[in-house]
């Protein structure tokens, strides 16, 4: 596919794959509206994608989901169109059921279920009316299978699965391409941003991220599986056959897990 010119708005663009997604966009000419909580963060990405054919900035907390039209309102006025909504902003969880705020569990809502649906759903009527329009939405290979210490992060990657499967199935007749991708480990500050039972950061990393694909191979991955149409796609090394383990062998997988017991 041909991306230069083509608006892509990115919303966790600031770090990580989000941050790797908007430099391998910009490398293939895109027109970019990088999204995220902290302004000068996303400045640092902007002077990264000098190869964009432009690069607009609308920082936002997705938390704050009721004024998403509000914000597609003013992607529209300045992009003209979105032709691909990359929904990768989120946080993930380090914490037992039974340690957890119902706090903590309302906040992984709002940032990864909640404000990504709030942010499509007021895009909608301008794909509706293109009849045409893409939306890509990072979940995780929590979304397929569980893990202890990621319940409230599960919940929410397991609801956006289901959100866009009916997303696709809706609106395929107006043109509208739907993207699942599951990622599993990857480099990024995920970990030391997880959320613990009383809401703070873990502000610690974990040796299955640190050795994870690098964001700019998920990256590039991601893309590819966007320009192939793909469904769903999943990213990873070898945490990626849970999926498979999940579906054939359960059992298995939970004994894999439990003696993994990867925090």
């Amino acid at each position: 596919m041909n991306w230069k010119g083509k608006t892509v708005w990115i919303t966790g663009a600031s770090s990580g794959i989000g941050r790797a997604l908007a430099t391998e966009f910009a490398k293939k000419g895109a027109h970019l509206l990088l999204s995220g909580r902290k302004t000068e963060a996303l400045e640092a990405v902007k002077a990264k994608c000098s190869k964009a054919s432009a690069v607009d900035l609308l920082p936002f907390d997705l938390a704050n989901y009721k004024d998403a039209e509000k914000w597609v309102a003013q992607a529209l006025d300045r992009l003209g169109r979105v032709d691909l909504l990359i929904n990768n902003a989120g946080i993930s969880q380090r914490s037992l059921i039974a340690d957890t705020s119902m706090v903590v569990v309302e906040k992984l809502m709002q940032v990864n279920y909640f404000g990504t649906v709030a942010l499509t759903t007021a895009l909608l009527p301008h794909w509706i009316e293109r009849k045409a329009g893409k939306v890509a939405t990072v979940t995780s290979l929590m979304g397929r299978f569980g893990s202890p210490y990621r319940s409230g992060y599960c919940g929410a990657k397991h609801a956006l699965h289901g959100f866009f499967d009916v997303l696709r199935m809706e609106h395929e007749k107006d043109g509208l391409q739907v993207t699942l991708l599951a990622p599993g480990f990857v480099q990024t500050d995920i970990a030391r941003n997880a959320l613990v039972g009383d809401g703070q950061a873990q502000n610690s990393q974990d040796k299955a991220t640190a050795n994870g694909l690098t964001p700019a191979r998920c990256a590039a991955q991601m893309r590819k599986a966007i320009e192939k149409k793909k469904f769903e796609a999943y990213f990873g090394k070898k945490e990626v056959m849970g999926i498979y383990l999940k579906r054939f062998f359960p059992r298995l997988l939970h004994k894999r897990v439990m003696g993994a017991q990867v925090r």
